[in-house]
């Protein structure tokens, strides 16, 4: 995005502002006046770089690879730290699509500040105990709060925010008995009557976190009040008896789930991925059935080829369950870790397999994936049918050759940082992608049905009270 010292100044200042312009809220760049001298230049040349440009956008992506491997820029510094990992060409993040840094602010709201916060991070009777929360595939719910807690991008001026988060840790404390679904809805809808700022924009710029497959269910009333606002989700379909998804494309962000801290870490971790000749079987299932088709399946495939497939039948309880540090011994001792869809599409073996280098082979049909704009899955996952699970699944697998599988292993080598719930002091994690793809949603202009403004600007209520002046509990759009 840079251009050569030309002798146009008036052409520079254009060009420095349009490149600006999508990275920043700044609506005009001023540089040194143009002159009457150039006019008729600059304007050719102002023609002929958008030509040139358009040119250039239609040329073979490989061609852009060189520039796209700047994977979470913050600065030239770390960029060049980064180059190195991501020049494979399967990712290209983020100059084609988000410009050249991050540049966003983001209100968290305080459990002190709202009435009814409170109970949904730690129960009614406030004895949830949040390390608990922290721990397991639902962990996101605590971790991006903290991380956002203290994020270079967190603002506490409310009237300079892109955005507002709302923390709350309703899975965990309705798992542990501390709200009961009833409660939690009328929790939320409590807390969102004391918040102006969702009032005025109708819930557009105010993120949630979902952790489960139950989505936003957990709040039962979300279609009416949250239809609008933005999900962190690792939940992209909900097929299950609600049979209805609370996930929407174009305003939901996909997130990784939560893998546990001792197999991500980079210092020594609970194992390590073994050499693919030292790996007993094709492939593996641990997971529980949960009387699901697709994985009753895969245990009873396990029993016809037993040398190939490692499929235990698990439960919650010894001796039929793996404890954390089994678990992943078993899951490391195969090429391709199977991954069928638990009662919902998404689950958390998909992220794990990075971490001990199994190819991840997904058997849910609805699934989505994170980060989708700048990976492509196809260079590091096998998708395979559910309707095929048999024999057939296997004799594929085993067709391929290891040199294949050890190329697949090394390209997930490189985008596994992003399943990792890390300080933004790491120059790749789950964080820098989340932040990413909210830059991409960041709006100067929120609109509301119940919010209305004036030919100076001023908002206003139906009543034509100026925002300030807006008291809770106010009515929900």
């Amino acid at each position: 995005n840079s251009f050569p010292n030309i002798g146009f100044s008036c052409f520079g200042s254009l060009m420095r502002t349009l490149n600006s312009y999508h990275r920043t809220k700044t609506i005009w760049h001023h540089g040194t006046p143009c002159t009457n001298t150039h006019p008729i230049s600059a304007l050719f040349l102002i023609v002929a770089t958008l030509f040139i440009t358009r040119l250039f956008d239609h040329l073979p992506s490989a061609l852009h690879n060189s520039s796209q491997c700047s994977i979470f820029n913050q600065d030239r510094s770390s960029r060049k730290l980064i180059i190195s990992r991501f020049n494979a060409g399967y990712i290209s993040w983020p100059e084609r699509g988000f410009g050249s840094h991050l540049s966003l602010k983001i209100y968290v709201y305080d459990e002190n500040e709202i009435e009814g916060l409170k109970p949904l991070m730690y129960g009614k009777e406030g004895n949830i105990d949040v390390d608990i929360c922290y721990q397991g595939q639902w962990g996101t719910q605590v971790k991006i709060h903290r991380l956002l807690l203290s994020s270079r991008f967190r603002t506490r001026k409310k009237e300079e925010a892109d955005f507002f988060f709302v923390p709350a840790y309703v899975k965990c404390v309705h798992m542990l008995e501390g709200l009961t679904e009833e409660e939690i809805n009328q929790t939320y809808v409590e807390v969102l009557s004391q918040m102006p700022y969702f009032r005025r924009s109708g819930g557009r710029d105010h993120i949630f976190v979902f952790p489960s497959g139950n989505g936003a269910h957990f709040f039962t009333s979300w279609k009416t009040f949250l239809n609008r606002s933005i999900f962190l989700t690792p939940e992209g379909d909900r097929t299950d008896n609600k049979n209805s998804s609370s996930f929407n494309t174009w305003k939901d962000i996909i997130i990784p789930g939560n893998v546990d801290d001792e197999i991500t870490k980079n210092g020594a971790v609970l194992v390590e991925p073994l050499p693919l000749s030292n790996r007993k079987y094709l492939a593996n299932y641990l997971g529980r059935a949960q009387g699901l088709k697709g994985r009753l399946q895969l245990i009873e495939l396990a029993k016809q080829y037993p040398d190939k497939l490692e499929a235990p039948d698990l439960k919650h309880d010894p001796p039929d369950k793996l404890f954390k540090m089994e678990y992943f011994e078993h899951l490391r001792n195969a090429k391709f870790c199977l991954i069928p869809r638990g009662l919902s599409s998404w689950t958390l073996r998909f992220y794990e397999s990075f971490f001990v280098e199994c190819v991840p082979v997904i058997i849910s049909d609805q699934i989505e994936l994170p980060f989708q704009n700048v990976i492509d899955y196809t260079r590091i996952t096998i998708k395979w049918p559910a309707t095929r699970i048999g024999p057939q699944l296997l004799e594929y697998l085993e067709s391929i050759p290891d040199e294949v599988i050890e190329v697949m292993i090394a390209r997930g080598r490189q985008v596994k940082c992003l399943w990792t719930y890390a300080p933004e002091s790491e120059p790749c994690s789950a964080m820098h992608g989340i932040l990413w793809e909210l830059q991409r949603k960041v709006r100067l202009f929120h609109q509301s049905a119940e919010t209305f403004w004036l030919h100076n600007g001023t908002i206003v209520n139906r009543n034509l009270v100026e925002f300030h002046n807006w008291k809770p509990p106010m009515p929900l759009p």
